[in-house]
């Protein structure tokens, strides 16, 4: 079975059914979606989430304090809970880079969803959006592959069904997680598609608890027994 929706009610009922679990606890791992709407997400993204009153919009102001915030509450949630961050085209998406650097460098997820060129390329450029004259296949978005740990263009709708899983393996990953980008052209996030009910399903990703080495540290106790008897001190 499936259902018919556009790429961007497709990317919130995806993100609204994520949910992580440690310890035998479950989570949800999105809270919302923190964002400044303009050209290139409000036709799309904005519609989505204003349709879908089950995952919290929260207005911001500024695009990398909104990142560096989602980034803090990952942090204060020991990595179990995120938010996503949205942005128009052009210097919108841009001003996240710095966010997105430091969620990364930190290894604290954050999903980000900022607006991209028209997948169809016959309406540029138009407003704000930055292209190069060099290629029609770069936009501004690509300034955040350096500073992401996952980063995808979607292009097509049916590429959300791998890349969507994708971004939430590496989100919850203690060793891979950072900064995900998930670039969307604004005329791809009203595009619908038939969506397979299963990918909307909730699911739940097992947050392990990193456990020491054993035999490391046993070699650890080892070499403290050795310095402190060396060095005259008694081991308890």
């Amino acid at each position: 079975m499936t259902k018919r929706l556009t790429v961007s009610q497709a990317v919130i009922a995806f993100l609204q059914n994520q949910f992580v679990e440690r310890d035998g606890r479950e989570h949800r791992f999105f809270e919302g979606c923190l964002g400044i709407f303009g050209h290139g997400n409000v036709a799309g993204i904005g519609q989505a989430l204003e349709q879908e009153p089950g995952f919290p919009y929260y207005l911001f102001r500024n695009e990398q304090a909104m990142v560096h915030a989602a980034a803090a509450f990952a942090k204060t949630t020991f990595r179990k809970r995120t938010l996503v961050c949205t942005s128009s085209i052009g210097p919108g998406a841009t001003n996240m880079i710095t966010g997105a650097a430091l969620a990364t460098i930190n290894r604290l997820p954050v999903l980000l969803l900022p607006g991209d060129t028209f997948a169809r390329r016959n309406v540029a450029p138009v407003l704000q959006q930055l292209e190069s004259p060099l290629t029609q296949g770069v936009s501004v978005n690509d300034c955040f592959k350096p500073v992401s740990n996952y980063w995808d263009r979607i292009a097509r709708p049916e590429q959300l069904l791998t890349s969507l899983p994708e971004a939430m393996r590496v989100l919850t990953s203690p060793s891979q997680t950072g900064a995900v980008t998930l670039c969307l052209p604004q005329d791809v996030q009203a595009e619908a598609f038939d969506v397979p009910d299963e990918f909307l399903h909730k699911r739940v990703w097992h947050m392990p608890r990193n456990r020491c080495d054993s035999t490391l540290l046993s070699r650890a106790a080892d070499s403290r027994v050795r310095n402190a008897s060396w060095q005259g001190i008694a081991c308890v």
